[in-house]
This record gives structure tokens, C-alpha cells and sequence, in this order.
């Protein structure tokens, strides 16, 4: 068998494990030794590589960032950050037609600036916000796809672990990818409110409001939430004023939400084991597809693949930005059959090489990949954030979720269009570090 009937048959057979419910990272462990072990004629060598694989890269400091921005999250959740930051939102906007839901979005911006995933944000979200929506009469199609949409701002906001994974993969700076994705971010929240004000707008009775604080309650509201400012500043300014590299930033993140946490008095024994589980849980998670997906970096490497791959979209004369769609495409369709996770740590060894000889900045490319990887978090058929809402809220069906959540994936296609066409939003901040 030829080296490109091996690569054909390497991912068939990968995406068939993935469709027999094997997980991503074993699928491609598995299908990379099997695939090694034939290409020189010998597994011996495969076997050593799934050996030492794991130790590499549990024992690899950079590797670090990802367990420790997981741990600040979860300690930020635990707190009850997130209930203090959308009632912060909630006394200055809840009284705008539609500002229950433009409270969410604010409140998931700030959550996603300390925590970092967006199924978390999902998650705790549908808890804090979809509760008051319902009880103010807010459309459940309407609530459930603000908080799917909002949930997804945590993999854009810094810090951001899909951020790291990609810096990790394609060895670029994750401070400047951090930082990169501060505008974007913004931009996101500043159009997903849009979105809800011309909804409002153009169906008066569709959103209600809810009763005007004063201003004594926005005041305490306000000092309430001094813990996720002061968490933010800390690590975004010591990440754009060099005190402190990306890794050393996770790490004093996940101290700095522990204190704080402590001081406040919102931090129980039970909560603290709790935390330590469940990043422990997610850890092992990720690291499993990154083992994975360094040992079926082996098969593509001795297979050529992503050389023969640059070849042939280079080839096809419909130039780098032709070329571009077509990738974001792939990303869109792989988002019905695939978490986000697995989609970057599976396939940029694969894209990044296209990517350098057309000539775009990674660090853009960075911010691009991750919006196309958030739209598919909330896109139909399958957005993890909207399982993720209805695993929460029992009693809401799929359908809705996915009804509610359709005005937010067409201002999403819009703002990846506008990251396109304007890299400098992206690149503007990490140029003056």
C-alpha cells in the first residue's frame, strides 16, 4: 500500500473509532502506532513512542498553563463570581427591554476573563441567569441561546485554554495569543448585545424588562465584583508588561482566585476538594487527546501528509484567502461531529503548515481558529454548549436551545468576516508588547 492509500486509510479509520464512540485521544493513539509501526515495517519503535509519549508530556513545564488556568476557574466559580457579576450587570441593564439578556452577555465577558472555558461558563450561567429571565417572562428560546451564546465568550476572553493548546501545538507565544484575543472578545460582547438590542427592537413585546435599581444597589453590586477585576488586571497586565510568562501566569492566577476565595470566606473544605477534582477530571481529559495527538503526529510526519496537504490547497489557484474559506468550512463541518478541543489539537498539525506558506500571521490565525471553533460550540447539530444548557436545564428541548441561539451564529459569521477583512483588531495590542 502506497503512502497516501496509508494516510486515506490512517483517517478513515480514525473517524470510524470516533463514530463507534471510542474517545478522540485513544482513536488517535491508536490509529498512530498501528499506522508507525506499519509505515517502517516494525511496531517495536511504534511501541516505544507509546511509551514515552505520556511521560513527555506530562513532564513538559509549558504543558503547565493548561491544569493551572483550569484550577483558577473552577476556584472563580466556586466563589460565586459569576452570581456577583451578573447581579453587578443585571442593576445597571436589567431594566432595558432585553437587559436581563444583556446582563448575561456582560456577566459571561467578565466570568470568561477568569475562568477560561466556555463549557463552564455554559454551565454555570444556565444556573445564575436563566433563572431570572424565566421569572421576568423572557422567552425560554430566547434565554437559553444568550446563555449558549455568552458561554461561548470562554475560549475567546483571555485567558483561554484552547489559546494555550494552540500556542502549545504550533509553538507560538501564548502570552501574545492571549492578548490577541482581548479585542476580538470585546467585539464579540459588543456585538451579541447588538444582536439582542435589534431583536428588541424589532419585536417590541418579545423581550420585557425588569424593575429599575437604584442607584445605592448598582453601588454595591459594583464593589462586589472588585475580586474579577483585580484577577483580570493582575494576569492580563503582567502577561503585556513581561513580569511574567504565560505559564507563571496560570500559575499565579490559580494562587490568586484560591486567596481571594479564602479571604472572602466563599471557599468551604468541600469546595476546595471539589475544584481540585474536577480540574483534575478535566486535565486528564485533555492531556489524554494531547498524547493522542502526539503520537498521530508521528503518522503524519512519516506519511508526509501535511506537506502533500499544503500542496494540493496551495495548488488549486483560488488563492490564500480561497484557500482560507475553504479551511473555515472544514472547521464548521467538523464542528457537528466534534468538541473543540479535539478539533484544534487534531488537525492545526495539519492546517498550520498551509497556513505559513500562504503567508498569514499565526498569531491572527490563532484568534481566527478560535471564533471558527466558538461558532461551533453553538452551531446545530451538535454545539456543546447547548448540550451542555440542556444537561443543566432538564426540562428545555434541543430544538429551542438551538431556535434561541440562531441570531447569535449569524453575528458570529459576521464578526469572523470582520476579523478577516481587519487583521489589525487582532494584531494591535500584541505588536506593542
Amino acid at each position: 500500500m502506497g503512502t497516501n492509500a496509508v494516510a486515506i486509510t490512517g483517517f478513515i479509520s480514525l473517524f470510524a473509532l470516533m463514530l463507534l464512540r471510542v474517545p478522540v485521544g485513544i482513536a488517535m493513539g491508536v490509529v498512530g502506532v498501528i499506522g508507525f509501526g506499519y509505515m517502517i515495517g516494525d511496531i517495536g519503535p511504534a511501541l516505544k513512542l507509546l511509551a514515552q509519549s505520556p511521560i513527555r508530556t506530562a513532564t513538559d513545564a509549558e504543558f503547565a498553563v493548561i491544569p493551572m488556568f483550569l484550577l483558577m476557574g473552577a476556584f472563580a466559580s466556586a466563589s460565586g463570581m459569576s452570581r456577583e457579576l451578573f447581579r453587578a450587570a443585571n442593576t445597571f441593564l436589567g431594566h432595558l427591554r432585553g437587559g436581563l439578556g444583556i446582563a448575561t452577555i456582560a456577566a459571561c465577558g467578565g466570568f470568561a476573563a477568569i475562568c477560561g472555558s466556555s463549557v463552564a461558563t455554559a454551565a454555570t450561567f444556565s444556573k445564575v441567569a436563566y433563572p431570572e429571565m424565566r421569572k421576568f417572562g423572557y422567552p425560554q428560546s430566547f434565554a437559553t441561546g444568550v446563555i449558549a451564546a455568552g458561554g461561548s465568550l470562554g475560549i475567546m476572553i483571555p485567558p483561554s485554554t484552547v489559546f494555550a493548546v494552540y500556542g502549545l501545538i504550533t509553538e507560538q507565544d501564548i502570552g501574545k495569543l492571549f492578548i490577541a484575543g482581548i479585542v476580538p472578545g470585546l467585539l464579540a460582547v459588543g456585538m451579541y448585545i447588538a444582536t439582542i438590542n435589534i431583536i428588541a427592537f424589532v419585536r417590541p413585546g418579545f423581550l420585557p424588562a425588569a424593575p429599575r435599581h437604584s442607584w445605592a444597589e448598582r453601588l454595591a453590586a459594583v464593589r462586589d465584583v472588585w475580586a474579577v477585576v483585580l484577577l483580570f488586571v493582575f494576569i492580563i497586565g503582567g502577561l503585556y508588561g513581561g513580569v511574567f510568562t504565560a505559564t507563571e501566569a496560570a500559575g499565579m492566577g490559580a494562587a490568586g482566585a484560591f486567596i481571594i476565595s479564602v479571604l472572602r470566606g466563599k471557599l468551604s473544605r468541600e469546595d476546595f476538594w471539589r475544584c481540585l477534582i474536577d480540574s483534575l477530571r478535566t486535565t486528564a481529559a485533555v492531556f489524554t487527546i494531547l498524547i493522542g495527538a502526539l503520537i498521530f503526529g508521528y503518522f503524519l510526519t512519516i506519511t508526509q501528509t501535511p506537506q502533500k496537504i499544503t500542496e494540493f490547497l496551495t495548488g488549486l489557484g483560488f488563492g490564500p484567502y480561497g484557500v482560507l474559506v475553504l479551511i473555515m468550512l472544514m472547521y464548521l463541518l467538523l464542528g457537528c461531529i466534534m468538541d473543540a478541543m479535539a478539533m484544534i489539537i487534531l488537525t492545526i498539525p495539519i492546517i498550520f503548515p498551509v497556513i505559513k506558506t500562504l503567508g498569514f500571521d499565526p498569531i491572527w490565525f490563532g484568534v481566527i481558529i478560535v471564533m471558527t471553533v466558538e461558532l461551533g460550540l453553538i452551531h446545530p447539530p451538535v454545539g456543546m454548549n447547548v448540550f451542555v444548557i440542556k444537561s443543566v436545564i432538564k426540562d428545555v428541548k434541543l430544538s429551542t436551545v438551538f431556535y434561541g441561539v440562531m441570531p447569535f451564529v449569524m453575528t458570529d459569521i459576521l464578526r469572523l468576516a470582520i476579523l478577516i477583512a481587519f487583521p489589525i483588531l487582532a494584531l494591535w495590542l500584541p505588536s506593542h508588547m
